[in-house]
């Protein structure tokens, strides 16, 4: 698989779903991948990447913004409240707002700066223990606090659990934003993103189908 690969195969997935092409943004998913593999990436002309990890990042993606330019860098990942200065300093939209501690914090950042990356309204839609995210229960009051602390909500983000059919968890996550008159639809990895395009996502997140198996640090 490479970029070309992928990026074709979200196309025909918008064309079979009559969406209009290049409504779909793809993240390339960069976490614990060598700068290398990265660069290459990059000098195929891509710009949206996505990290896991505010620290991996801040460590990596620095040097690639003096290098290439329009780099649009996107946290896809968990956010600690204590690491949240440094993620609105280095990405251009954050797909894990999932509490209402971490809300206020980006909200009182987002007044000293004077701006803020786009956000995205993490929602656990299996209600699994072990993942982070809001509750669909709570995802309208929880959209509503936000849009209270003037925070710039673009859209919802899910990651459907690995056992269950993940069409069903793409359905509802696009209930709940449109009922909240939300566009974005971040949902859909490498193995589904088809059947996220086809229920609206506007951006799939894809790893290891362009970039090759991880490489984890040793020891």
């Amino acid at each position: 698989m490479s970029l070309h690969d992928i990026t074709a195969r979200i196309a025909k997935a918008e064309a079979a779903a009559g969406r209009p092409a290049g409504s779909t943004k793809l993240i390339a998913v960069s976490k614990v991948q060598p700068n290398e593999r990265v660069a290459a990436v990059l000098e195929q002309g891509h710009r949206c990447f996505g990290e896991n990890r505010v620290q991996e990042a801040a460590g990596k993606w620095p040097e690639f913004k003096q290098r290439f330019s329009d780099i649009d860098l996107h946290l896809i990942g968990p956010l600690q409240t204590n690491k949240a200065r440094q993620a609105m300093e280095l990405f251009n939209a954050i797909h894990s707002v999932d509490r209402p501690k971490l809300a206020r914090t980006l909200a009182r950042l987002a007044q000293e700066f004077g701006n803020c990356p786009d956000l995205f309204i993490q929602v656990n839609t299996g209600e699994e223990e072990q993942k982070a995210g809001i509750m669909p229960a709570d995802a309208d009051e929880f959209v509503a606090e936000c849009r209270d602390l003037d925070l710039p909500v673009q859209g919802l983000m899910a990651i459907p659990p690995v056992d269950e059919e993940p069409s069903l968890h793409f359905a509802l996550l696009a209930k709940i934003a449109e009922r909240n008159g939300l566009s974005g639809l971040s949902m859909g990895m490498s193995g589904d993103f088809e059947q996220a395009i086809a229920l609206g996502a506007t951006h799939v997140r894809v790893g290891s189908a362009i970039f090759g198996a991880r490489v984890r640090p040793e020891g």
